[in-house]
C-alpha cells in the first residue's frame, strides 16, 4: 500500500451514528465485566496485530501503558509463545484471542478450549470472547474505512 492508499474513505460514526449506539453499549459491558484490565488491552492488542488494524494497534498498546503495562509485554506480545513474559491465564487468552480472530483458519482447535477453560470461569469465557468479537468488530471497521491513528507532530514533519 501506498502512502496514498492511506486517505480515509469515510468517518462511519458520522455516516451512521445509530450503528455504533449498540456496539458502545457492548463495549461499555465488556470494559466492566469483570475481566482484568491489562488483560483486555493484550487482547484488543494481540487481535489488532493479527488484523493489521493500526488505529486500534495505536489505541490499545497506549491504553496498556497507560494503565501500567510494560514495554517489553507489548514489544514481545506477538511472540508471547517464545516469552516467559505472561501468566498461565494470560497465555491462555491470548491462544484464545488468536483462535477466535482466525475462526476460519482451524475452527478454534480443542488445545485453545482446553487451555481457556483451565484458566477461566465459564462466565469469564463468554465475556473474554464477547471482548474478543468486539475488537474484532471495530478492527474491521478501522481497517475497512482506513481511520487514521493519531500522528505526533514531529512524526508528520519527517513524514513530509
Amino acid at each position: 500500500m501506498s502512502h496514498d492508499d492511506l486517505t480515509p474513505r469515510l468517518d462511519p460514526y458520522k455516516a451512521s451514528p445509530e450503528a455504533y449506539k449498540p456496539l458502545l453499549e457492548l463495549q461499555a459491558y465488556t470494559d466492566r465485566c469483570g475481566l482484568e484490565r491489562s488483560l483486555l488491552e493484550l487482547v484488543k492488542t494481540r487481535a489488532s496485530q493479527i488484523n493489521g488494524c493500526a488505529f486500534c494497534l495505536e489505541m490499545h498498546t497506549r491504553e496498556a501503558r497507560a494503565a501500567g503495562e510494560t514495554e517489553a509485554r507489548l514489544y514481545l506480545l506477538n511472540a508471547w509463545r517464545e516469552s516467559p513474559l505472561y501468566t498461565a491465564r494470560e497465555r491462555a487468552a491470548l491462544e484464545w484471542v488468536e483462535a477466535v480472530t482466525l475462526v476460519s483458519v482451524e475452527h478454534v482447535p480443542d488445545a485453545a478450549w482446553k487451555a481457556v477453560q483451565a484458566e477461566f470461569t465459564d462466565k469469564e469465557i463468554v465475556d473474554l470472547t464477547v471482548a474478543i468479537g468486539m475488537i474484532n468488530v471495530w478492527n474491521r471497521l478501522a481497517v475497512s474505512f482506513r481511520l487514521a491513528h493519531p500522528v505526533q507532530q514531529e512524526t508528520r514533519r519527517k513524514l513530509a
